[in-house]
């Protein structure tokens, strides 16, 4: 499996495999067997996912060592500030069944995420997280964190969503500007605007004898961009992986250029729209707790 050498010096595989939406727990272990099985080496959870206990069961019953499994968990909103963060990452790690984790994010770039930021780092130097990254930050709130701070501190990976319909060349640049792995989620836009359909994605995929969703994730390897991508179907998980057999060719990238609409195919965090729905989204949970 290919890696991304990270800005701290840890390396990460290109694929990861996602667990988001899994909160069936026996499913999402299984899944996560059959991902590893596969040959899958990075599981990508998060506290909001309420599913790290299943990721530890599957990560307590493989064969495969411990480090050579690339563990990603995420700090979510209502956890931020020292103290919470400190305390849910702990509960984390005893749900996952490990002594540490290879990269931890901040899940959303809203509230006190910078003292949750202080006390990963703090974790980090105990041994408990290898590399800390975000999620979900756009260029503004990338270029203040890496600017603004009194360590020289960048995050070590951007995870943000990256699909055909939202490219975001732009994007990654400025995260690659500041030396911060951009990695894509939603690949497939959870199929949005049709996208296993689409008549673009369709052709490229009958020309290789692949998949449109292969079509997708070797667009993103030929981008050099690690991505998180899930399914429960033993079938697809096993499909997902097998894209290193292929290349597009120009032809190939430019016809999938085209289809770019350069906007998000959820919702934007940078507008007030966005961090509303994020905001109602945080009292809901934690009203149900």
């Amino acid at each position: 499996m290919k890696k991304i050498r990270l800005n701290d010096g840890n390396e990460m595989p290109i694929i990861s495999f996602g667990t988001y939406q899994m909160t069936n727990l026996l499913e999402c272990e299984e899944a996560v067997l059959n991902a590893l099985d596969a040959g899958y080496r990075a599981i990508d959870t998060a506290q909001s996912y309420y599913n790290e206990e299943a990721v530890g069961n599957a990560l307590s019953k493989t064969n495969i060592g411990r480090e050579n499994i690339f563990i990603t968990t995420k700090i979510w909103v209502s956890n931020y500030n020292y103290n919470k963060t400190i305390d849910s990452f702990m509960v984390s790690l005893k749900k996952l069944q490990v002594s540490y984790v290879d990269l931890i994010l901040i899940h959303q770039p809203f509230g006190y995420y910078r003292e949750s930021l202080e006390a990963l780092k703090f974790l980090r130097s105990k041994g408990y997280i290898k590399s800390i990254g975000i999620s979900n930050f756009y260029d503004d709130k990338l270029a203040d964190l890496c600017l603004f701070n009194d360590d020289n501190f960048a995050p070590a990976v951007n995870q943000i969503e990256i699909n055909p319909f939202f490219q975001r060349s732009n994007n990654i640049n400025n995260n690659l500007k500041f030396n911060v792995v951009p990695q894509a989620w939603a690949p497939f836009a959870e199929g949005r605007n049709d996208i296993f359909n689409n008549q673009i994605l369709t052709t490229i995929a009958k020309k290789h004898n692949k998949s449109v969703a292969q079509v997708i994730l070797r667009w993103l390897i030929e981008r050099n961009i690690p991505f998180v991508t899930k399914s429960i179907n033993k079938n697809r998980i096993l499909e997902n992986i097998s894209i290193f057999d292929f290349k597009l060719d120009a032809s190939d990238l430019s016809e999938i250029c085209n289809l770019d609409l350069n906007e998000s195919q959820f919702f934007k965090h940078n507008e007030i729209s966005g961090v509303e729905l994020m905001y109602n989204l945080v009292k809901k949970r934690d009203n149900n707790k």
